[in-house]
């Protein structure tokens, strides 16, 4: 069961976070490259906003994005705006989010979000937990993976896990973390190929941040997974 209530104050705790680490930017380090390739700083600080917008939009039961066209020219359009302008927008938009977020509603009903993709509202609030969470090592300013809070690394492993398993196209793979926890994912069928490291490691992986060089096989080759 997703506690929409706890993921909501997680919400709350990570933007903080982020807010407090990007205070200390100039407008030079702005407009600086992240670690998305083409994307600068101010890209992906636009896109938490927008992306918070969108979120509010999905729980109020709207497209999340007009079109995929419009979303990257909202993107592009925003990135180059000031630092100061940047968070206030990021702040607001927070704002609209959690409000929205915390007012009363039926958390078991199905919504629907990019691509057709559906969900339970209940796990709204940790999908944005992620986009917030992993953004903020994305700015490349000093929070990495290993920074991030352990339950909610274990989480994310086990929904992108789920977000691979029964994929034809992955094999079958046994996550185990050195702290002892084990995620499955991939094809049911065939001996699974057995991958270990860290936490962190085995979340970069999964999530396209991390090459997997530090991860172990055993001698077997690292599956190739498809993009998220």
């Amino acid at each position: 069961m997703n506690d929409h209530v706890r993921d909501l104050a997680s919400v709350r705790e990570a933007t903080d976070r982020l807010l407090a680490a990007t205070d200390k930017l100039d407008n030079g380090a702005v407009t600086q490259p992240s670690r998305l390739p083409g994307w600068t700083r101010g890209h992906v600080l636009a896109h938490l906003a927008r992306n918070a917008d969108a979120v509010v939009n999905v729980l109020a039961g709207r497209p999340m994005y007009a079109s995929a066209e419009v979303r990257d020219a909202d993107i592009e359009r925003d990135a180059p705006r000031p630092l100061a302008v940047q968070l206030e927008d990021l702040r607001d938009s927070a704002v609209r989010f959690v409000e929205t977020a915390a007012a009363p509603a039926e958390w078991s009903r199905t919504v629907t979000l990019r691509n057709g993709v559906t969900d339970s509202a209940s796990r709204i609030p940790f999908r944005r937990l992620v986009e917030v969470e992993l953004h903020h090592v994305d700015l490349g300013i000093g929070y990495e993976l290993e920074d991030l809070p352990e339950e909610f690394t274990g989480r994310e492993i086990e929904f992108l896990a789920d977000r691979f398993a029964g994929n034809p196209g992955v094999p079958a793979i046994v996550l185990t973390a050195t702290d002892g926890r084990q995620w499955h994912t991939g094809s049911t069928e065939g001996d699974p190929v057995n991958v270990t490291g860290t936490a962190p490691d085995l979340l970069g992986w999964l999530a396209g941040r991390r090459d997997g060089a530090a991860l172990d096989t055993a001698g077997a080759p690292l599956p190739a997974l498809p993009p998220l």
